[in-house]
């Protein structure tokens, strides 16, 4: 197949797939989810894909879809079934369905699969970037399906010929609209804390274990738009992006100045992938 969609159950091409007018993703985002991608049809980094996902579950109280083993065998089975093994995979678990009331439906929750043809990007390439005020809510760390704030920073980078947008909580960076943001200042790696201002990335998670393997200091604290200013590398970390460099912000250079960290970070990234999804003879 050239693409799969999956819900409850059913497969087919994604467009030619439905959900349920009561599926409570429809009128209340009410659902969490997780991505990654998949290479030589083997996904990446998926056992820590699925800790993020049940724990999201969890933390919103959304009855698991299916136990864990169950779920991996359906997510590769969709990727099996695309002819192309390099993919993006996403999957999302909805508080099940019903007519629209707040309170919580009684009944099972949905699992929603899909599958397409994705190449993951080229560590090579430099971001532009733009700032934004961080007018989320206080629950950054549950990869939920609420993600309008993001869908309009990501609109408006685009509009300026950008590739992501670096939020900020007044002076205070958190992350970008849809990835994590570190940076690199007198060869430490500094990135934001933990907590629910931002997203536990899968990616950001592999840069902490190559900086303890290479012996690169980190930093896990607040830091200021003028540090991201000032710093000597902007990193951007993702699920389809690893370890990009970025090398302009709002419209002034920046960045450029520790290419060697840099080139052993993106290296160990690539490894990473590399040694997860090569097939075993």
């Amino acid at each position: 197949m050239e693409n799969i969609g999956y819900y409850n159950g059913k497969t087919g091409l994604i467009e030619e797939m439905t959900i349920p007018m009561g599926d409570r993703s429809v009128y209340f985002g009410d659902g969490v989810y997780d991505a990654t991608y998949s290479v030589n049809h083997i996904i990446f980094a998926l056992e820590e894909h699925l800790d993020r996902f049940y724990n999201s579950c969890r933390l919103l109280e959304i009855p698991a879809p299916m136990e864990r083993e169950a779920l991996k065998a359906a997510l590769y089975d969709c990727v099996q079934k695309v002819d192309n093994p390099n993919q993006f995979v996403y999957w999302q678990c909805t508080r099940g369905s019903g007519l629209r009331e707040h309170i919580f439906p009684e009944g099972k929750s949905n699992l929603l699969i899909y599958c397409l043809p994705c190449e993951m990007k080229d560590m090579a390439q430099k971001y532009k970037l733009i700032t934004m005020e961080d007018t989320r809510f206080l629950h950054c760390n549950i990869k939920t399906l609420n993600l309008i704030p993001s869908v309009m920073a990501s609109q408006r980078a685009r509009e300026k010929g950008c590739q992501e947008t670096v939020f900020h909580r007044g002076d205070l960076v958190t992350e970008c609209a849809h990835s994590n943001v570190s940076i690199l200042k007198n060869g430490v790696f500094i990135t934001h804390q933990l907590d629910n201002l931002v997203l536990p990335g899968i990616s950001r998670k592999h840069l902490l274990e190559i900086c303890k393997e290479k012996g690169i200091p980190v930093e896990e604290r607040d830091y200021t738009l003028g540090e991201l200013w000032d710093a000597d590398e902007i990193l951007v970390s993702s699920s389809g992006a690893q370890c990009m460099a970025a090398c302009e912000l709002d419209g002034k250079p920046v960045g450029g100045k520790d290419p060697a960290t840099l080139k052993v970070l993106q290296d160990a990234c690539r490894a990473k992938l590399l040694k997860e999804t090569t097939p075993k003879a």
